[in-house]
């Protein structure tokens, strides 16, 4: 599948009027991938240390694995259901990570916000999107 079919299809998809365009989608995920990546590696570098117990990174590599599997699911299985629980996984570990690592390491819960704040947006729309365009 070539990149016009992909965006062909999510172009003919009813959507909300306040749906962002897909450049600036791509902006805030540019800027939100580093600090997942980053907040991902130090959680396991600090379990590796044997500073805070492994089950406290698998909020992470669940929400990481969830996050990529975005992608897949929703453009190359165009699968909106299925993309739509994928995306309440995302959300969902975000809030279990900050609890998670919150008594640990605040900071690093703190750096969720904007990554929940997106992924919050993006929950809803892709709700929306999803409930609009059954039978699709």
């Amino acid at each position: 599948m070539d990149n016009h079919d992909w965006f062909s299809w999510y172009e003919s998809l009813i959507k909300p009027s306040w749906t962002p365009s897909p450049t600036v989608i791509s902006i805030i995920w540019q800027i939100l991938y580093p600090i997942i990546f980053v907040c991902l590696i130090f959680v396991i570098v600090q379990a590796a240390r044997g500073r805070i117990s492994w089950w406290i990174t698998l909020p992470f590599i669940v929400n990481f694995v969830a996050n990529l599997l975005f992608t897949p699911i929703q453009f190359g299985l165009r699968n909106l259901w299925l993309a739509s629980v994928d995306i309440a996984i995302v959300w969902l570990t975000i809030i279990w990570m900050a609890v998670a690592i919150w008594p640990h390491y605040r900071l690093v819960a703190v750096m969720q916000l904007p990554y929940f704040a997106w992924v919050s947006l993006a929950t809803f729309l892709q709700f929306s999107i999803t409930w609009q365009n059954q039978g699709r």
